[in-house]
């Protein structure tokens, strides 16, 4: 039967490095004391260096945040209108960058029978699908599918769509986008915890080609896992003043556990450390460590995920293939290795391939 080959990957981000600046400015508000202290010190153990964002916090010397557009000022948060206006305008520009990065070909671009795109920041119609099929010119005809709200795991699933296309119409040329603008939904809030969860988001893109050409990494199966009454652990609601997210601080925990329990499931019966590759989506240091542990690796097993936290944060569906993009570069022929994510549910969508 014919494989599914991710044969290359482009990512992108804003331009707008905004992880210093922002803990400056959510350190403003918080209450003054342990809670900041406490704050900072989190934020120090993140393992995060840079996070990028289509706003421009444009920082003051003091560590004031007044963004370029006014976006985020204490007491006049956006409403999810205009946040959605916001998405409307600097998804394509980010969606465009990635595609710009992906390099199509000409004949690759003829070739494209299908866009599969993810996202769950940001609506609008007509959408990034068709801002896809205009920007490269590809066929009126090509099948268009998009996949919304699914959070962190999405591209899991858009990969597993795209290799059913390609074991159906072995012909067939895919073209995925992940995009997100987490950033959009930063909540004006006094509370640690959410304060907390918003330190680790960022916008970011990730788009593929995925053939049955043998070059990239061969996908070799899926399989997802949910874990029992989990289900108000992760979620993420339309509110008024943007998208509202609830995650809990119980999740790495369960994640590790449900691990524990079922990584040689995961892995089709092979010990998981004898995976040359792990491309786990970096929720945070904590998922990471959690994975870490439930799954008996080594100490350097996840270091691809670990530098794509470092570097860019959580990018919600986009990031576990900016973790693919790296290990692509990095592999040789023949050498296996797991994807994972995660997401509401409490879900895990996993995904094995190998190097070719």
């Amino acid at each position: 039967m014919t494989t599914a080959h991710i044969n290359r990957i482009g990512t992108a981000t804003p331009e707008y490095d905004v992880h210093h600046a922002f803990i400056d400015f959510a350190a403003n508000l918080l209450a003054e004391g342990t809670t900041r202290k406490l704050f900072h010190r989190m934020a120090r153990m993140s393992e995060i260096e840079h996070r990028y964002s289509f706003v421009n916090p444009n920082a003051t010397a003091d560590g004031t945040w007044r963004d370029v557009e006014s976006i985020y000022e204490p007491g006049k948060f956006p409403s999810t209108a205009r946040r959605m206006e916001l998405f409307e305008e600097y998804a394509p520009q980010l969606a465009r960058k990635a595609l710009d990065k992906l390099a199509l070909t000409e004949e690759e671009r003829r070739g494209i029978t299908h866009v599969i795109v993810t996202c769950c920041t940001g609506l609008y119609a007509p959408g990034l699908d068709f801002e896809v099929v205009n920007y490269l010119g590809l066929n009126p005809s090509v099948e268009r599918t998009m996949i919304c709200f699914m959070g962190c795991y999405a591209a899991m699933n858009a990969l597993k769509s795209a290799h059913h296309i390609i074991r159906s119409v072995p012909e067939a040329a895919v073209l995925v986008l992940n995009l997100e603008l987490c950033s959009l939904h930063f909540q004006e809030s006094h509370e640690l915890e959410q304060v907390l969860s918003f330190m680790v988001f960022a916008d970011g893109c990730a788009a593929s080609l995925v053939t049955a050409q043998e070059k990239g990494l061969s996908i070799d199966s899926f399989l997802a896992l949910t874990i029992p009454s989990t289900s108000k652990m992760i979620t993420w609601r339309v509110g008024n003043l943007g998208f509202d997210m609830h995650l809990s601080g119980e999740v790495p925990g369960e994640i590790g556990r449900a691990l524990g329990r079922s990584g040689s499931e995961i892995t089709r019966g092979r010990h998981p450390s004898s995976i040359d590759w792990w491309a786990v989506h970096p929720g945070g240091r904590s998922i990471l460590d959690s994975v870490e542990r439930g799954l008996g690796l080594r100490s350097d097993g996840l270091a691809c995920s670990r530098d794509i936290l470092a570097r860019f944060g959580n990018m919600s569906s986009a990031t576990v293939m900016f973790v693919l993009q790296q290990i692509m570069e990095k592999s040789q022929r023949g050498q296996q290795g797991c994807a994972m994510s995660f997401g509401p549910g409490l879900s895990a969508e996993t995904m094995l391939f190998h190097a070719v």
